[in-house]
């Protein structure tokens, strides 16, 4: 029997997955920030408060997360089933033969690393190093990238230029013209990029910090 409470705590991991909060999941989702608040689960009468099922898939939507792996997520207590995904150093991604032009991983030199419930076939993780991206992303993370899910505004992603950079940032906005990014460090300054030399952009989806 689905009970009130495998639902709501398949909702805290499918944010925790994310690298987010319950209030930062329902941002993501174009949602209020309260709607997955632990205050919002029992009404003011004691009654248990269901999510709705609008909201779960806008969610999922927001997370690039399937309806299987969430129902994994119910059925498991939390401890899906992991697979494994080709990982590469982020050093070495600008170098030519490890993506195709729309962004997927291809070619041999890849290791592999196991993540819980990934969804996207095509995901994949990048080790950082160095410190450029501190605060965010210090040297050793590992990040996990998804050139299928949908990217918004404030998404953390991953961007490689026609002449080969590779970069990590923060969407700012998106124009059929340009692309403006913001840094993960202080330290560096925003960034605009023509459409046109941008090769592919994905989103990322969980670091492991």
């Amino acid at each position: 029997m689905l009970t009130h409470a495998q639902v709501w705590s398949a909702i805290d991991r499918l944010a925790e997955r994310a690298g987010l909060s319950a209030s930062g999941l329902a941002r993501r989702a174009g949602l209020d920030p309260t709607t997955f608040n632990k205050s919002k689960r029992i009404t003011p009468q004691g009654r248990a408060r269901w999510p709705s099922t609008e909201s779960i898939a806008k969610a999922l939507a927001a997370t690039g997360a399937s309806i299987e792996s969430f129902v994994e997520l119910i059925n498991s207590g939390g401890a899906p089933a992991t697979r494994p995904v080709p990982l590469l150093g982020f050093a070495q991604a600008g170098a030519g033969g490890y993506f195709d032009d729309a962004g997927f991983p291809v070619g041999e030199g890849w290791d592999e690393i196991a993540f819980p419930g990934v969804s996207d076939e095509h995901a994949y993780a990048l080790e950082v190093s160095g410190h450029s991206m501190q605060p965010a992303y210090r040297d050793g993370d590992v990040i996990l990238v998804s050139p299928a899910a949908p990217i918004r505004r404030g998404d953390r992603v991953v961007v490689r230029t026609r002449s080969g950079e590779v970069i990590a940032k923060e969407l700012k906005r998106r124009t059929a013209k340009s692309i403006e990014l913001s840094s993960l460090n202080a330290e560096h300054g925003e960034r605009t990029l023509a459409a046109a030399d941008v090769l592919w952009i994905a989103r990322i989806l969980w670091a492991s910090q």
